[in-house]
Parts: structure tokens; sequence; C-alpha cells
């Protein structure tokens, strides 16, 4: 009678962990700042921030198993002065920068010209897949040509005004901490980085924490 009570609590634990090593695995790393240059648009330079989110994989000693997708991942960016107080009183839906743009495609039929409507292109959300192995990058910031400021970056710059340089994610010439919130299925991942903005646009970066910096929720 016992042996079979304990085959099957046994039998429970082994299922339970093997499900709990299958469930997706984040992780949060910062990215080198990305340098683009554009042609007739609203800046000719302008550097990226982005941060990236990996799926890890399974241990080698485990590879007999799959890790699980982890599915819509969404992210969110919060702005605080080094003092902890939130700059905006709100956070910021971020984007990913693998994410198709928020704009209507354009099609052309001899001398006529329209839009393909497409509903889940026009939203201020962004959501992401990531397979265990992979990582998908999102955006915290950008910085334009010669400014001074920089500006929060996600799908509302596409229709704001001006745009790109969205009023509502203006940052000053200063530095800032940065909290980012990633969520999937149940998964929270929270970090805090410091934003370097009080330097020119090829200085522009994010930056480690220290370890007396901290925000205010």
């Amino acid at each position: 009678m016992w042996e079979v009570i304990l085959g099957a609590v046994i039998s429970i634990i082994i299922t339970v962990f093997i499900e709990n090593l299958r469930k997706p695995k984040l992780s949060v790393v910062l990215r080198p700042p990305v340098d683009r240059e554009f042609q007739n648009a609203p800046a000719k330079k302008v550097r990226f921030l982005q941060i990236d989110v990996i799926n890890q994989p399974l241990h080698p000693l485990a590879k007999w198993m799959s890790r699980e997708a982890a599915m819509q991942v969404h992210t969110e960016v919060s702005f605080y002065h080094l003092d902890g107080q939130n700059v905006f009183g709100r956070e910021m839906i971020a984007r990913w920068s693998g994410a198709p743009e928020p704009v209507l495609p354009t099609i052309i039929l001899g001398d006529k010209r329209g839009v393909i409507f497409d509903l889940q292109r026009l939203t201020i959300s962004s959501n992401m897949d990531i397979y265990p192995g992979h990582s998908q990058a999102f955006d915290i910031a950008a910085k334009f040509d010669g400014d001074e400021e920089c500006y929060g970056w996600n799908n509302e710059v596409y229709f704001s005004d001006p745009l790109w340089r969205n009023p509502s994610w203006k940052l000053a010439h200063e530095r800032y901490l940065v909290k980012v919130t990633i969520s999937s299925a149940g998964e929270k991942i929270t970090c805090v980085y410091r934003l370097i903005n009080d330097v020119p646009r090829d200085s522009f970066r994010l930056e480690e924490k220290l370890p007396s910096d901290k925000v205010l929720q």
C-alpha cells in the first residue's frame, strides 16, 4: 500500500518538475545603442535605446524536452527622476522593434493610390511571441540629430504631432531611471536602468543602475 502511495507521489513530483522546467524562462539584457540614418523622415540621424528579452533554452542535459514559447509578451516602461519620482505619472506601453510599424501600407493600381486597411497595425499595444533560444528587442527611447532632449519611443510616435518627437514622452537634458516590466502568462520581470541623456546623441545610452538607485511606486 505504502509503495503505491509513494510511487504516486514521486510520479506527481516528477510531472510538476518537468512542467516547470518546460515553462518559458525570460531574461533581460541591455543592447548596444542602435544608430540609424534616414532620408525624407522627421530626423536624419537617430540613436535608439533598446533592451533584449530572451527566452532561455533548456540545459543541454534536458535537450530531450522542448521549452515552451513565451506567448503574447508585453512590456511597459516608466521614467523616473534620480530621486525616484515618476516623471510622467504613468507607464508607457513599449514597442517591439521587430513588430510591423503601425502605418497602413499603400497600394498603387494604375494611376490610383490606396491603402490596405489592417486593423492589427493601427494599435498602440505591441505583443510578441518569443521562442526558446531566441530573443526580441523592444524600444525605450530615441534621440534625434542635435537635440538635447530625447523621447520615449513606442507606437504612439507614428501618430504624434510632431511625428517621432512625441511631446507626451519628452525627456529633458538630464539623467533618469527607467523601470521596465515584462509580462507573459503570469510571469513578470522588473528591472531598473539608468538613462544617460545629459550627453550628445553619440553618447546617449542605457546603463546598469547603481546600488543606491530606487524608484518610488
